[in-house]
């Protein structure tokens, strides 16, 4: 009878513990990214990004910008109705499978490029227009110094989403942090760095 009691109470402790360790955890979560019909996203699932605001272009694909054909950029559709391509998102930690704001990740095209290069966003600095631009041939995974420019936050922004670069791969990196916009170059929307200007977007799954 004592051993069955001990062994009652012992297990009940250990349920506590679970508990109350499951709860931190979410406690300490930052909340999942939503779509456009409520769902969480879902590390590797594709989804398209989409504008919020009508009227100035579609969703997000891969466009060759000047007179190189090579490395592809990242670049809004200049129609309002193409939804561009689809996207998946890995975070730091590759097991986790829900998509959380204020988290950093992975972001990649799910298609093929004419360039020997992989689809996974990385920040570049252009110097046709001073600024950091999002390009193509960034490396997935090993979070780190020397991944440092491959990793974007989503963040709320009002009802909706934002993409930020300031990565907290590295603890003792310099980085810059800022929002992601547009900007219009000969006539191409593309990605880059902004102050002030955060391209707003929802997602939709693919």
């Amino acid at each position: 009878m004592i051993n069955t009691n001990m062994e009652t109470i012992y297990l009940s402790f250990l349920f506590i513990l679970i508990a109350a360790a499951t709860a931190a955890d979410a406690a300490e979560a930052p909340p999942p990214v939503l779509d456009i019909a409520g769902k969480q996203l879902l590390a590797g699932a594709e989804y398209y990004i989409l504008p919020v605001i009508r009227g100035r272009g579609g969703g997000l694909t891969l466009a060759a910008t000047g007179n190189e054909t090579c490395p592809l950029d990242v670049a809004q559709e200049q129609q309002e109705v193409k939804k561009g391509l689809p996207l998946s998102f890995r975070p730091t930690n590759a097991k986790k499978g829900v998509i959380r704001t204020s988290t950093d990740h992975n972001i990649k095209f799910s298609a093929a490029s004419i360039c020997v290069q992989s689809t996974v966003w990385k920040l570049h600095f252009d110097e046709s227009i001073q600024n950091y631009t999002i390009t193509m041939g960034g490396a997935e995974g090993n979070p780190g110094r020397d991944t440092i420019s491959n990793w974007f936050k989503i963040e709320k922004f009002d009802e909706d989403y934002k993409l930020v670069f300031c990565p907290t791969v590295c603890n003792y990196c310099k980085v810059i942090c800022k929002e992601v916009g547009i900007v219009v170059q000969h006539g191409l929307r593309r990605l880059a760095l902004t102050d002030s200007a955060p391209f707003k977007f929802m997602f939709k799954k693919a």
